[in-house]
């Protein structure tokens, strides 16, 4: 008699990993897209305000600046919707998923650089204080932290070295 080994990983085919991953992907992007989609239009408002005017030169090519990265990170995330809908039924499905996905960290990049713009723009309007820079640092390094290291490193930990 002989010992099977231990079955590793899904029993699926290339087909049924990729309806898997897409419809993993899609909730993710589902939870980014609110977030960028509620801060983009919030930065869309701001300029119509009066104080908008008695902005500072700098604060308005933050504001500016903001604007361009948050309507970028917007058409990242909302991209791999797009795609699927012009790609579906082609049978290129794991293409897509690689490609949307791709799409997706962009787009969370973008994102990231958004939420750091806006709250530079915000604090320095708010407070104009020497250490608004080391507050929004410290607001990246913890973004930064719970975007990609937390998962970096438990990708590192507990994924087997034969899958990686």
């Amino acid at each position: 008699m002989t010992e099977e080994a231990p079955l590793r990983g899904r029993d699926e085919t290339r087909d049924e990993r990729a309806d898997r991953k897409w419809g993993e992907l899609i909730q993710e992007v589902r939870v980014a897209q609110t977030g960028v989609q509620i801060l983009f239009g919030f930065l869309l408002t701001v300029v119509f305000q009066p104080k908008y005017a008695r902005l500072s030169d700098t604060d308005q090519l933050i504001y500016i600046v903001t604007v361009v990265l948050g309507a970028c990170a917007t058409g990242a995330l909302i991209g791999p919707v797009s795609l699927h809908r012009l790609v579906s039924g082609r049978r290129v499905k794991p293409q897509a998923v690689k490609l949307a996905g791709a799409l997706t960290f962009v787009g969370l990049v973008l994102l990231l650089i958004t939420m750091a713009s806006s709250l530079l723009l915000i604090l320095r309007v708010a407070t104009h204080d020497g250490y608004v820079p080391w507050l929004v640092g410290s607001v990246v390094c913890w973004y930064l932290v719970c975007w990609y290291g937390l998962p970096i490193w438990t990708r590192l930990r507990y994924t087997d070295p034969e899958d990686r």
